[in-house]
């Protein structure tokens, strides 16, 4: 071995280490938000929505086919015996919507519970973040399986939450920015073209900046790896403990018998 092949060997290791924290950031954001399918779920309603009212300008129409789309889009879901709660969280706000259309009259608050549901999300990625529990650690940190152990015994990982809550927050209002002004001047049509455009492009890039703030973090602390291993360690000890009380009993036994 030369002197240069062990330094080789070590970077070599950090590169599949850094490569295995990304692939394990990439699949827990992936399940997160539910992935490509997840964001087709998400664009479907109300591009079916919007598409129908540009038409024939029927509310009623275009409210009930973007719910029925909604809901077929749950039942293939159950039919593959797959997670539904993207699909769920979608059916939920698209009958929002269409119970604000239509007790109002006006098809531009279809898109009003969405809208107050985003500002809703960037206000409390903010005030999470500022309060010290970002948002987004509270969202992937079970799934990361470290649940809260980033507050306190992870501040790097917590940093990069916190990093990524801003990015989630800030993103999140510059697209009400954009669509609110929009609820009062612009038609129905013209509003619901622009929110199905400002769909995804936020999206991919929350998550995007979130893939690049988590994948420099430190890794992060398996709770329930810890919990066995404590569990396992407890569980020798009594062993060991119970092993030891049988041997000096029967070593009692002997010395009488003797």
């Amino acid at each position: 071995m030369t002197s240069l092949d062990k330094p080789t060997e070590d970077t070599t290791a950090e590169d599949n280490s850094a490569a295995d924290a990304r692939a394990v950031t990439e699949a827990a954001l992936f399940e997160a938000f539910g992935g490509l399918r997840g964001m087709i779920e998400t664009v479907v309603p109300g591009l079916l929505f919007v598409t129908i009212f540009t038409i024939n300008k029927d509310l009623h129409m275009s409210a009930i086919a973007a719910l029925a789309v909604s809901l077929v889009l749950v039942v293939v879901r159950l039919a593959m015996k797959d997670t539904v709660k993207h699909a769920f969280s979608g059916v939920f706000g698209v009958a929002f919507g269409v119970v604000f259309a239509m007790m109002t009259g006006n098809a531009k608050d279809f898109y009003l519970p969405g809208m107050l549901y985003t500002l809703g999300l960037a206000l409390a990625y903010i005030i999470t973040t500022l309060c010290g529990v970002p948002l987004i650690g509270l969202i992937l940190g079970p799934v990361f399986k470290e649940n809260l152990s980033w507050r306190k015994r992870n501040p790097g990982r917590k940093k990069a939450y916190a990093k990524a809550s801003w990015a989630w927050g800030l993103i999140l209002l510059a697209k009400c920015a954009i669509l609110f002004p929009l609820y009062w001047w612009a038609n129905t049509a013209q509003l619901g073209w622009v929110l199905v455009a400002l769909k995804i492009p936020p999206f991919l890039l929350a998550v995007w900046l979130t893939w690049v703030f988590l994948a420099k973090a430190p890794a992060p602390i398996d709770v329930f790896a810890e919990m066995e291993a404590e569990e396992k360690a407890e569980a020798e000890r009594k062993a060991a403990a119970e092993a030891a009380q049988a041997a000096e009993a029967g070593g009692g036994r002997h010395r009488r018998d003797g």
